[in-house]
C-alpha cells in the first residue's frame, strides 16, 4: 500500500472517539473495533486474540486483545497499551460526563484520557504521519490490551505467551502508560518492582474466654507471625550501595529500585463477641519487590516463617500466595538512549530514567524485548474529571514520531 493512501490521524479526535467508549474493565464495549479499524487502513494486519477464563475474583471473563503488525522485516518496534479504564465513581462528581468526550478551554475530559486512550491515539497519529511521507526500514506492531485495570490473567500476559510460543519476535517496546510526573517527557520508566499478594490463615479452636485451656487462641499466634515478617529487612535497595560509600560512588549508579517493602493490609478475625476465642485468625499482605528478589523467593521465605511460628505454637497455618509480576530494569542502552534523544529534541527536556510507581503490563512485554514506558502527564488519572490538555495530545504525537524515526535509525 503506498504512502499517499494513507490519512494522517488527529490524535484528539482519536482520543474523543476512544474516551465515548465506555470500557470499564472488562468490558470492551467496541473499542476493539475501532483500533481495528483505523489500523486496517494503515496497512495493519490485525489478529483480535481472545481469552477468557477465571479472574480471580470470584467470576468469569471475556477479555478482548489485539495484535497487529505492519511489515515482516526487522527490527519490530511495538508499541503496547490498553483500552480499558477504570469505573468513574461517582458522576454526579464530575464536571464533564465521564464518557462524552468533551473539550473546555482546549482540555479534553473524560475516562481514560490519560490512563491511557490518549496515548494510544497519539502513538497511532505519530504511525499515519511516518506513512504519510514513506515507511519505516522494518516493521510496526500495536499490542493492545483489554484486561490491565483489572487482574491482568487474560490481556497482555496470555498474548505475550501466545506470542512467544508462534516464535513473532519484537525487538524494542514502548508502553503508553502515563509515565510523565509534572511535565510531558519529564520521565519514561525503565523498570517496575514486583509485586507478591499473599494471604494468611491460622486455624485455631474456638471457645469461651473464661476457659482458655478449653480452645486455641489464633490471634496472638497470627501477631506473632506478623511481627516476625514486618521485622524482617528485605533488602537496601537495588543495587544495594552501602550509605556510608562516598557520594561520588552512590551517585554513579543512575536507575535504581528503593528498598523492597512488606505491608500488612489487613488483619481480621471474624469475631462479633466479646466473650468468644476466634477459630480463625486471618491476614493479608502485599510486597512490592526489586530485582534483588524474585516472587519464588520471596514465597519460599514467607513459607518458612509460617513453618517456625506454626512449630513453635502448635497451630496450622496456610498461605496462599499469588505474584502479579516480577521486578524488571531495562538497563541503559541504545534503545533507551534513543528515546531519551528523541523526546529532548522534541520537547526540549530530556526525561528521567525511573523505576517508580506500581506495576504495568511492562512486567509482561519484557520477556520478550526491551521495553519502556513514555507517555501523558498522569496527575488525573483514575481521578474525577481525568483530563489532558489537547496541546499536550498533539506534542505527544510529535515526541511519538521522533520516538519511532530514532528507534528505527539505532537498532
Amino acid at each position: 500500500m503506498s504512502a499517499a493512501s494513507h490519512s494522517v490521524i488527529d490524535p484528539v479526535e482519536l482520543t474523543r472517539d476512544l474516551i465515548r467508549i465506555p470500557s470499564v474493565t472488562p468490558a470492551d464495549e467496541g473499542a476493539m473495533d475501532v483500533l481495528e479499524r483505523t489500523l486496517t487502513g494503515l496497512g495493519f494486519t490485525c489478529r483480535r486474540m481472545v481469552f477468557e477464563g477465571p479472574t480471580g475474583v470470584g467470576h468469569d471473563a471475556r477479555i478482548e486483545n489485539l495484535y497487529a503488525r505492519r511489515g515482516t522485516a526487522s527490527p519490530n518496534l511495538c508499541f503496547a497499551g490498553h483500552t480499558d479504564v477504570v469505573p468513574t465513581g461517582d458522576v454526579a462528581a464530575w464536571t464533564a460526563a465521564p464518557f462524552e468526550g468533551e473539550t473546555r478551554d482546549g482540555i479534553l475530559y473524560g475516562r481514560g484520557a490519560v490512563d491511557m486512550k490518549g496515548g494510544i491515539a497519539a502513538w497511532v497519529a505519530a504511525v499515519s504521519r511516518i506513512l504519510a511521507e514513506g515507511d519505516v526500514p522494518g516493521s510496526l506492531s500495536f499490542l493492545i490490551t483489554g484486561d490491565e485495570e483489572g487482574p491482568a490473567l487474560h490481556g497482555t500476559k496470555r498474548v505475550v505467551e501466545a506470542l512467544m510460543a508462534e516464535g513473532e519476535v519484537i525487538d524494542a517496546c514502548v508502553v503508553g502508560e502515563p509515565s510523565s510526573a509534572h511535565h510531558l517527557g519529564d520521565m519514561i520508566k525503565v523498570g517496575r518492582r514486583g509485586s507478591l499478594n499473599t494471604w494468611i490463615t491460622v486455624h485455631g479452636k474456638q471457645g469461651h474466654v473464661a476457659y482458655p485451656d478449653r480452645a486455641a487462641n489464633p490471634a496472638p499466634v497470627i501477631a506473632k507471625l506478623l511481627a516476625r515478617l514486618d521485622a524482617h529487612v528485605l533488602d537496601d535497595g537495588y543495587p544495594s550501595l552501602d550509605a556510608n560509600a562516598p557520594l561520588a560512588e552512590r551517585d554513579c549508579v543512575s536507575v535504581g529500585f528503593p528498598p523492597s517493602n512488606l505491608e500488612i493490609t489487613t488483619i481480621d478475625v471474624g469475631n462479633p463477641a466479646t466473650n468468644i476465642i476466634p477459630a480463625e485468625a486471618k491476614a493479608r499482605l502485599n510486597i512490592r519487590f526489586n530485582p534483588t528478589h524474585t516472587g519464588d523467593g520471596l514465597i519460599d521465605w514467607l513459607n518458612r516463617e509460617a513453618g517456625l511460628v506454626q512449630a513453635e505454637t502448635g497451630l496450622r497455618i496456610e498461605l496462599t500466595h499469588m505474584c502479579s509480576g516480577e521486578a524488571f530494569l531495562t538497563e541503559p542502552g541504545v534503545f533507551v538512549t534513543a528515546v531519551q534523544d528523541a523526546v529532548e529534541a522534541t520537547l526540549g527536556r530530556r526525561p528521567e530514567a525511573s523505576t517508580t510507581g506500581g506495576t504495568s503490563d511492562a512486567r509482561f512485554i519484557r520477556a520478550l524485548c526491551p521495553v519502556l514506558e513514555l507517555g501523558l502527564v498522569g496527575q488525573t488519572m483514575h481521578q474525577v474529571d481525568e483530563r489532558v490538555p489537547e496541546a499536550e495530545l498533539r506534542a505527544l504525537t510529535d515526541a511519538y514520531q521522533a520516538v519511532i524515526g530514532t528507534v528505527f535509525e539505532r537498532l
